[in-house]
């Protein structure tokens, strides 16, 4: 059988936050029962007896934001249409404040056994700053009652980079999150994403944006405190207790392939890429006139040289790196001759390194200057 991991777009959200570019959408309640009875029919016309779903994924948008039930008849709906592994992993992004002891013991019930909660940062002034809707103590609530109601593999977001953030603000979200005992926290950078409101404000000169350095220091600081508690750090933005990794991305990242249900959603079958309409209306009526196809875009069509260089970027996202004999298994070649000329300019730049092993790893250069390294497969 060919191991699937799914991923379910929930597009809805209370309001826009400034810096986000996902596709979503606010006062549509009204269009989430047919959301939700279109994204039922995508999941039964994509099925395939020979996928066995090891991951599914609820992101968003704000899948919390509808009711429990919508997401448990989704579930289900999964579960009739495919082969579910008895070992799943199924994730559902929370944000504070959209969240109650009754849902999450639906969740539970329904068979979801990872939260993912929106966090950012636990001073108000910088959730202002970037259009949350919360406050820490909303997102210690959640946590409280997620732990209530059984779960144990909890993950919190945290945003570094904030404008007017300063070390001592993410010196305070470290360890405030630290003593709530989670087992996944992921750091990231905030982008300024063209056409969001953040990107604007910047742009017309009224926010400014913190120095690169700043924000690399912020960086290396949360790194050494998660690794100071217990936190194993596996992927660029990623640290976990052991045995807490997320499956879903290890896969994304290990180019397994995913189905994407729902508006803006992307899916990785057969080396294509391809994704659904970002438009709601249109998402909606295709499927209820029997047109799916005309949701889909295949966006690429990879070809082994596309392949190979994805392998290469991707796999160096993770900490670990990769082994030249992992290339070769996979493709067949040896990967100092594939990208002889690369990987010789970035071991001179000190960019990545050669372990005695044979992995290819980012070096602490090259973890701070990424972008350049993947720069040289694209």
């Amino acid at each position: 059988m060919r191991e699937i991991g799914i991923y379910v777009h929930i597009p809805f959200c209370k309001s826009k936050c400034l810096y986000c570019d996902f596709t979503s959408y606010t006062n549509k309640n009204t269009e989430i029962r047919r959301y939700v009875n279109c994204l039922k029919k995508e999941i039964n016309y994509r099925s395939k007896d020979e996928y066995l779903v090891k991951t599914i994924f609820f992101g968003g948008g704000t899948p919390s934001i509808i009711d429990a039930k919508y997401i448990v008849e989704i579930l289900n709906e999964i579960k009739n249409a495919y082969i579910v592994d008895k070992n799943v992993e199924i994730t559902i992004e929370i944000n504070p404040g959209t969240i109650n002891k009754s849902k999450l013991e639906k969740y539970k019930e329904a068979g979801i056994n990872r939260i993912s909660i929106g966090l950012q940062s636990s001073k108000i002034n910088l959730l202002k700053e970037i259009g949350r809707i919360h406050t820490y103590e909303d997102f210690e609530d959640t946590v409280k009652l997620a732990k209530e109601v059984g779960f144990t593999n909890i993950n919190v977001d945290i945003m570094i980079g904030i404008p007017n953030q300063t070390i001592y603000d993410v010196e305070d979200t470290l360890d405030k999150i630290l003593a709530l005992d989670l087992t996944h926290i992921s750091v990231y950078s905030l982008i300024y994403e063209d056409g969001t409101l953040m990107t604007k404000m910047i742009d017309d000169g009224n926010l400014d944006e913190v120095d690169e350095e700043i924000e690399r220091y912020m960086y290396w600081y949360a790194k050494r405190r998660l690794e100071d508690n217990g936190f194993i750090h596996y992927e660029i933005s990623n640290f976990a207790k052991p045995s807490y990794r997320c499956k879903h991305n290890l896969d994304c990242w290990c180019q397994k392939e995913y189905l994407g249900f729902g508006v803006a959603a992307a899916s990785y079958i057969d080396n294509f890429r391809m994704k659904n309409t970002d438009s709601l209306e249109k998402y909606i009526n295709n499927i209820n006139n029997d047109k799916f196809y005309k949701n889909l875009t295949i966006e690429e069509k990879q070809t082994i040289d596309d392949q190979m260089k994805e392998f290469v970027i991707l796999r160096l996202r993770m900490m670990e790196g990769f082994r030249a004999s992992d290339f070769t298994a996979k493709f067949n070649k040896d990967v100092y001759k594939v990208f002889e000329n690369q990987i010789g300019k970035l071991l001179e730049e000190d960019l990545i390194f050669a372990e005695e092993f044979g992995y290819l790893r980012l070096t602490k250069k090259g973890l701070d200057l990424a972008n350049i390294v993947w720069g040289e497969f694209i």
